[in-house]
């Protein structure tokens, strides 16, 4: 294992002092438990958007905090679930007395701590809603979820809906905003190479030099089909045609498309898929909207990429191009 770190059991400790010496003017981290918030929380009268969930997938999702996205973020261990106590002394500390979004990936972990710390944070007279990201169209259940994971779809929710919240929406509003771009959304990912987990000090799964896994989870959990190395095309089609049909999107459609690199993927070959994306959806008479194309939810230094398609009204785009400023997104301001 070569890695930039100094001992596995500080690798998120120390990150994230790193944040705090990058990016203070943008976020507050504490620590015992740790949690990130933006620097102005919490903010008076507005609905309060938090998530979470294991280290090791950054920019996702301490690295959407702030204007415009979340109000704060619980990182675990890596690859691990936040715990309920991560979770409850965030949501108070971005209560701004309007209430609190959870949005939560469908990890049964995850599902797990969200709910027990939304029920003692009810219990101290904070209103909470939560919203479960389910878009993986690759398999139905894996090694950590019941039902579809949650994936791409949960940084354009967290940007979405963030948005919502911003404009001083309630916090019915706001959760069923989140609800509908995950009803809209779609995803399925591939990986070329497992990763390692600090802690663990091996690759995750053994994937050999002329061979692919489609449909593989972000923590490396199996996908559809394991199979002989194929063209960039070919993968881009492997991974589209699905998610296409799943939904399904028709022909006139606005979409959203998210290319996403897992962590080890040079954005010259996400360029390559996204062409192909873009050629894909173009046959099908959907039309691509708004795009988004580089490593926003990693697994570690996985090579790979996931797909995600996004449906579109006219309220969704308005809030995807409303300001953000966040360290891992950043436009209109």
């Amino acid at each position: 294992m070569k890695k930039l770190i100094n001992k596995p059991e500080d690798v998120v400790r120390e990150e994230l002092e790193g944040i705090v010496y990058a990016h203070s003017n943008l976020v507050t981290v504490h620590y015992d438990p740790n949690f990130i918030v933006r620097a102005d929380a919490p903010v008076q009268g507005k609905v309060g958007v938090i998530s979470g969930g294991g280290s090791g997938h950054e920019p996702m999702h301490g690295g959407f905090v702030g204007m415009g996205m979340l109000d704060a973020a619980c990182p675990g261990a890596v690859f691990t679930s936040p715990t309920p106590d991560q979770m409850l002394e965030a949501t108070k500390a971005v209560n701004g007395g309007a209430g609190v979004l959870h949005i939560v990936k469908n990890y049964t972990g995850d599902i797990m701590n969200f709910e027990m710390a939304a029920e003692m944070a009810r219990e101290e007279g904070i209103e909470v809603e939560a919203v479960v990201t389910n878009d993986d169209v690759a398999v139905k259940d894996s090694l950590w979820t019941a039902g579809r994971r949650g994936v791409g779809i949960t940084v354009l929710a967290e940007k979405i809906t963030g948005a919502a919240a911003e404009e001083g929406r309630s916090l019915k509003e706001v959760a069923d905003v989140c609800r509908k771009v995950n009803a809209w959304g779609r995803s399925m990912g591939m990986a070329l190479t497992s990763c390692t987990v600090p802690h663990a000090g091996k690759p995750t799964f053994d994937l050999p030099e002329d061979e692919m896994e489609i449909g593989v989870g972000i923590h490396g959990e199996p996908g559809r089909k394991r199979m002989k190395l194929a063209t960039a095309d070919e993968i881009t089609e492997m991974l589209a045609e699905p998610i296409i049909e799943d939904l399904p999107f028709q022909a006139g459609d606005e979409v959203l498309a998210f290319v996403n690199g897992m962590g080890g993927t040079p954005l010259i070959e996400l360029y390559v898929v996204y062409r192909k994306l873009a050629q894909i959806c173009e046959s099908h008479g959907i039309k691509i909207a708004r795009n988004l194309i580089g490593s926003y939810i990693t697994s570690l230094e996985m090579a790979g990429c996931s797909i995600t398609l996004l449906k579109l009204d006219a309220d969704l785009l308005k809030l995807w191009d409303a300001p953000v400023k966040t360290v891992g997104l950043r436009w209109g301001v």
